[in-house]
């Protein structure tokens, strides 16, 4: 089942929508409640708008509309295109980052997830990437293994400023 021709580009008018979308992952990986999203959206608002704005930017997010409900969005991906210096494989350094892949809980299972994925990796191929990285959920695992991901040994580490 091929969705392609539902895949869009999202544009500044759908920042609300893909926040909401961000948040049903959020909620997904960490189902830690912390208070309410309305703090963090509103603040996040205005910059997403900008973002999405850009047309030759480093990020993009690519939507499906729901079917079901005018004006809501059925499912996002999101990442960002980065430079690290290059090396054997990646010499240009490009890398592309899949941040956000989520689908509104009344739409899943109809391959939109599959389609944004499949947009934003042409996207990042367009775009010179060498490689690209991701965060998966143990849910979200066999989608990404069959569009060809594999796990890495994660030496990830954090320091919040």
């Amino acid at each position: 089942m091929r969705h392609m021709s539902l895949v869009r580009r999202a544009l500044p008018e759908d920042a609300t929508e893909v926040l909401r979308l961000r948040q049903v992952m959020i909620d997904a990986l960490w189902s830690a409640g912390g208070g309410g999203p309305a703090g963090w959206h509103a603040e996040s608002l205005p910059t997403l708008r900008d973002r999405l704005a850009e047309p030759d930017g480093d990020f993009v997010a690519f939507v499906v509309d729901h079917p079901d409900r005018p004006g809501a969005l059925a499912a996002l991906t999101a990442g960002t295109l980065e430079y690290r210096i290059g090396k054997a494989g990646n010499p240009q350094g490009r890398v592309g980052y899949v941040f956000s892949v989520a689908t509104d809980p009344g739409a899943r299972r109809r391959g939109y997830a599959r389609a944004c994925m499949q947009e934003l990796l042409a996207w990042f191929r367009e775009r010179g990437a060498g490689h690209v990285l991701l965060n998966a959920s143990a849910a979200a695992e066999p989608l990404y293994a069959s569009l060809g991901f594999t796990r890495d040994p994660d030496p990830s580490m954090r320091l919040l400023l």
